[in-house]
């Protein structure tokens, strides 16, 4: 099922200013089974057997990529030193440099970095898995709730190619009666021929009576009527489609039953129209492909 969601967790403590936030996007296509990649920055590639776990907990199936960035800290990333220890880095450098005259000034990123170091309390790294998981969690759920929405639009496609369907099987039901009856005057009208012909040949003195030949020609009607019944395919798709407008009506995870109820939906239409004996039936069973068809593609992305 197709899907896009993202999610950021930021530091809320002043002791953590000097954290990045993070923003973790998910976007999923269509896939039969659940295939799941990462893009992670080095800082998070050992959270990924963790994202694994909720993904593979919060969703059954799709080609899922899962990313991840850090953000810049508060304040353009720099720490905020407070008087106290800038106070306290210039009596240092002071000391340093009575001691050592030729020791180099410190620069800015130097008393940067020394005042983020001295200033950090809280272990970093740490907080910063919290915080990529905190996003994961956040993102995982919204992608939920759009892979939801988007589950109930394809559950209304589906509803109306059910509808279609029945209505393709309501016309195939009674063509099937017309077109034995056609065949069978069909029929008659050729063994009549035949013994016409057949009389005509020998003088009257053919072998074979009317009325026999009209039983063998009411014969073969009755073995091409058994040939092109499609009663019994039209009474499996009907229930088929009982099937599938019941399992979409209970919900949950029905993608794969739904995958096999549709193999089983193409088999009848098949069968339908090798068995067609008329052109009505024959684009009946062409529309019934193309509608099965498009079910199917839209059941790819039901989990």
């Amino acid at each position: 099922m197709t899907g896009f969601a993202s999610a950021s967790a930021s530091p809320v403590s002043d002791v953590e200013t000097a954290l990045p936030g993070i923003t973790v996007e998910i976007r999923t296509v269509n896939s039969r089974f659940l295939d799941i990649a990462f893009r992670l920055p080095d800082e998070l590639r050992q959270l990924e057997p963790a994202m694994r776990e909720l993904l593979v907990a919060g969703l059954r199936r799709g080609k899922v990529e899962l990313r991840a960035a850090q953000g810049r800290a508060a304040e353009e990333g720099l720490p905020q030193p407070s008087p106290e220890q800038l106070n306290r880095l210039s009596r240092l450098e002071t000391s340093v440099q009575a001691w050592l005259p030729k020791a180099p000034p410190l620069s800015v990123h130097e008393a940067l970095q020394w005042c983020r170091s001295a200033g950090s309390s809280a272990p970093g790294p740490a907080r910063l898995d919290e915080l990529a998981l905190q996003a994961a969690r956040a993102a995982i759920e919204s992608l939920k709730d759009a892979r939801a929405r988007e589950g109930d639009r394809l559950v209304a496609i589906l509803m109306e190619r059910i509808v279609k369907l029945r209505e393709l099987a309501a016309q195939a039901g009674p063509l099937v009666p017309a077109v034995v009856q056609k065949q069978q005057q069909r029929f008659l009208e050729r063994w009549t021929e035949a013994l016409a012909a057949a009389d005509s040949s020998t003088g009257g003195n053919a072998s074979v009576s009317a009325e026999s030949a009209r039983d063998r020609a009411l014969n073969e009607a009755a073995a091409f009527a058994i040939r092109i019944d499609v009663a019994e395919e039209l009474s499996r798709l009907n229930a088929h489609l009982d099937e599938i407008e019941r399992l979409l009506k209970a919900g949950g995870e029905l993608g794969k039953r739904l995958d096999f109820l549709i193999q089983e939906l193409h088999r009848e239409a098949n069968t339908l129209g090798s068995k067609s004996a008329a052109l009505e039936l024959t684009g009946i069973s062409v529309e019934m492909k193309v509608l099965i068809e498009q079910m199917r593609e839209q059941v790819q992305n039901i989990e």
